[in-house]
C-alpha cells in the first residue's frame, strides 16, 4: 500500500491486479481509476407520527362550524355589432355572459370532521360575453366535502340532513349571466343597444353540525368507565385515564360477531348536571346522542348511590329531547372489581322494577 501511494503521488498510470483492487479502500480505487468518490446514500429512518393525546385530537375534530356560502357572480352580456369589409351593417353579435358557479356540499365517507371546512365558501364567477356571438364561460362550482351525519341549519331551523355517501346539496346558487344585445334582436328592433348585467350570487349564513351515527351509544357521567368498556368490546382505542373528562370527542367502535354482522358503539363524552342548559359542553355532547338508535347507560358501581346516577342521566336526556326517553335502553354496571361495587349492584337490581325501563340490565365483569 505504501508503494501504491508513491505511484499515485508521481502520477503513474499503473493499475494493480483485480485481486488487489478488492482489498483496497474505496477512496483509493477511485483515485486510481481517475473518478471521484461516489456519494454513499444515508440510511433514512422512517419517522412515525407521535401518538396524540385526547386534547390534541380534539383540535383536529370539529363538529360545529359557521360558514358563509356565496354563489358566483354572473357575468355581463356584451353589446357590440358585427363589422367586416363590404358588410357595414352586420347586425348585433354580442354574446351572453356566463353564469356563476354553485356552492355544493357533497357527503364523503372519508371525511371525519368539519376541520377542513373553510369559513367562507365562494364559487367562481362567470366570464363576460364577447363579440361574434361568443358566450362567456360559466363559473366553476365549489364542491365542499362534508362527513356523513352533517346537519345544516339556517336561522335556527333545520334545512337539510346529509347522511348518505355521494349525496350533493346546493348550498348557494350562482347568479345568472347577463344577455348580450343579440338576444334583443327582433323585427321591430334591428339594432339593439342594450345588454343586461349579470346577477349576484346567493349568499347564506349556515350552521353545520356533525352528529355521530351509531347503533348504540354509551351514556354516563364523567369517569364512569365508558372508554374502557369500548376498548374491551371493540378494536377502538380511546384515551383512558383515572380522571374525569378523558374523552373530549366521540369515538366509534365496531363489534364483529361470528356471523359477520357488525354493530357500531359510540363512546360519548360524560354528561354533567344541567347539561341540557348548556353547562360546560353539554349541548355539544348531547346532540351526538340523537343519532344513536339504542342508549347504553353506564353506571359506576364504585360510586355512591348508583340509582341517583341513572335518574340524573335520564333527567338530562328528557329535558334535552323528550323523545330520547322512548328509545331502547340498557343499563350497564362497571367497576365491579372495586370495593362495595357488588353491594351497589344488588341495590340497583332491586330498584330496576320501579323504573320505567324498556331495556334490560346487564352486568359487565372484567
Amino acid at each position: 500500500m505504501a508503494s501504491l501511494g508513491r505511484l499515485i503521488g508521481v502520477g503513474c498510470n499503473y493499475l494493480p491486479a483485480a485481486a488487489s483492487i478488492k482489498q483496497m479502500p474505496l477512496r483509493l480505487c477511485c483515485k486510481l481509476h481517475g473518478s471521484t468518490q461516489p456519494k454513499m446514500g444515508r440510511i433514512q429512518t422512517v419517522k412515525r407520527k407521535p401518538n396524540l393525546t385526547e386534547k390534541q385530537l380534539s383540535k383536529y375534530f370539529v363538529d360545529e362550524r359557521e360558514v358563509l356560502v356565496c354563489g358566483g357572480l354572473g357575468a355581463d352580456g356584451a353589446c357590440c355589432f358585427h363589422s367586416e369589409p363590404e358588410k357595414e351593417r352586420g347586425g348585433p353579435d354580442g354574446g351572453n355572459g356566463g353564469s356563476g358557479g354553485h356552492v355544493i356540499f357533497q357527503v364523503d365517507v372519508n371525511t371525519r370532521s368539519l376541520v377542513g371546512l373553510p369559513s367562507i365558501c365562494r364559487a367562481h364567477d362567470g366570464q363576460s360575453g364577447k363579440a361574434a356571438n361568443c358566450h362567456g364561460r360559466n363559473g366553476q362550482n365549489f364542491i365542499v366535502k362534508v362527513p356523513a351525519g352533517t346537519f345544516v341549519q339556517e336561522n335556527d331551523e333545520l334545512v337539510v340532513s346529509l347522511e348518505e355517501h355521494g349525496v350533493q346539496w346546493v348550498a348557494a346558487r350562482g347568479g345568472a349571466g347577463g344577455l348580450g344585445n343579440h338576444a334583443f334582436l327582433c323585427n321591430e328592433l334591428r339594432a339593439p343597444l342594450s345588454a343586461t348585467p349579470g346577477r349576484k350570487g346567493q349568499e347564506r349564513h349556515l350552521l353545520l353540525e356533525l352528529r355521530v351515527m351509531a347503533n348504540a351509544g354509551l351514556v354516563g357521567l364523567p369517569n364512569a368507565g365508558k372508554s374502557t368498556l369500548l376498548g374491551t368490546i371493540s378494536k377502538a382505542r380511546p384515551a383512558v385515564g383515572a380522571y374525569p373528562f378523558t374523552t373530549l370527542r366521540p369515538h366509534v367502535g365496531v363489534i364483529t360477531f361470528q356471523d359477520h354482522s357488525q354493530v357500531s358503539v359510540a363512546d360519548l363524552p360524560g354528561i354533567i348536571k344541567d347539561a341540557h342548559l348548556g353547562r360546560g359542553l353539554g349541548l355539544s355532547f348531547l346532540r351526538h346522542i340523537e343519532r344513536c338508535k339504542c342508549l347504553l347507560f353506564t353506571i359506576d358501581l364504585s360510586a355512591s348511590d348508583p340509582l341517583h346516577q341513572l335518574s340524573q342521566l335520564r333527567t338530562e336526556l328528557a329535558k334535552y329531547r323528550p323523545e330520547l326517553a322512548h328509545r331502547p335502553q340498557m343499563i350497564i354496571g362497571t367497576k365491579l372489581d372495586m370495593t362495595c361495587a357488588r353491594m351497589a349492584a344488588k341495590q340497583l337490581y332491586s330498584c330496576l322494577d320501579q323504573l320505567d325501563s324498556k331495556g334490560s340490565a346487564a352486568r359487565i365483569t372484567k
